[in-house]
């Protein structure tokens, strides 16, 4: 069984190509990369779509990319045949974290899919955490990665858990950089091990909680992703990026609408089964997936 799955047999004949029309989903980290790439393939399916980020049209976050604002996915979303609804929230705010979600409970009474693919933490990643021993990283940055890649997850899926098991079938995706098994190495960095491989740990949690409520809980890496800061990075586009593949390794790369395909039809395990195959370690200072 997969997320499209989740819709009932009178949903699935009266929808048709939009076999998720009916249902709520969040993407709390959509801004860009796999989550906006995993909002719009959903959005497709017809789901209504929350969607989050700190990067607006008025103010940018600590990643430094303007370019790409949460208003932006959820106009993506609603243009694929959804609705997306794009909600500026900064997950580490407990207080905005529950604001949105009054919100859902507002409009909808409940929701049926969570997406955690918060991060934000590129700029930390290549200053401290390749060549790096934990203690040359400065502390506060440390820390600072710690609360990117694993309290915002914390803070979200804690909150969010009480409206999603009101659905008749839960599903909650956990996305991080790193196969459970790719992750069993030492991910360069202490804080930045900690960071990648609780997520696959708090999937697997979650996947016991919510299979006696007839709940999914599963963990994907989109491995080396081709997303928006990777290209800048590159110096290539996405229309170009073939053409720069013998000076760089974006030949080994997956653009975001081709991962998010796995989040979108995802196997339903018993226990939580991340997807997809083990990145390739990256070349010192070259970013990671973002969101």
């Amino acid at each position: 069984m997969d997320v499209m799955d989740h819709t009932t047999q009178e949903q699935q004949h009266t929808t048709g190509e939009r076999p998720l029309a009916g249902r709520v989903a969040l993407v709390a980290g959509a801004t860009r990369g796999l989550g906006r790439a995993i909002a719009v393939a959903l959005g497709a399916a017809g789901a209504t779509f929350y969607v989050t980020g700190r990067t607006t049209r008025t103010h940018t976050s600590e990643v430094g990319r303007p370019q790409e604002t949460i208003e932006e996915t959820g106009e993506r979303v609603t243009a694929a045949g959804g609705e997306g609804i794009a909600v500026p929230t900064d997950h580490l705010d407990e207080e905005r974290v529950r604001a949105l979600l009054a919100r859902v409970e507002a409009d909808h009474g409940r929701l049926d899919i969570l997406v955690n693919d918060l991060w934000g933490g590129e700029h930390l990643v290549a200053e401290h955490v390749f060549g790096k021993k934990s203690w040359e990283t400065p502390l506060a940055d440390g820390l600072r990665m710690i609360d990117l890649g694993v309290r915002s997850h914390l803070i979200t899926a804690g909150l969010a858990l009480p409206l999603l098991i009101r659905s008749d079938g839960p599903v909650h995706i956990e996305v991080t950089d790193g196969t459970a098994e790719f992750n069993k190495r030492f991910r360069d960095n202490l804080y930045f091990d900690i960071a990648k491989t609780t997520p696959h740990r708090i999937a697997f949690a979650l996947s016991e909680e919510l299979a006696p409520l007839n709940g999914t809980a599963l963990s994907v890496s989109p491995g080396f992703l081709r997303s928006e800061q990777m290209l800048s990075f590159y110096g290539v586009t996405e229309q170009n990026w073939r053409e720069a593949t013998a000076q760089n390794r974006t030949s080994r790369s997956r653009s975001p609408p081709t991962t998010s395909r796995a989040a979108s039809r995802p196997s339903r395990p018993t226990r939580t089964a991340p997807a997809g195959p083990a990145p390739r370690r990256r070349a010192p200072n070259s970013p990671a997936p973002t969101t």
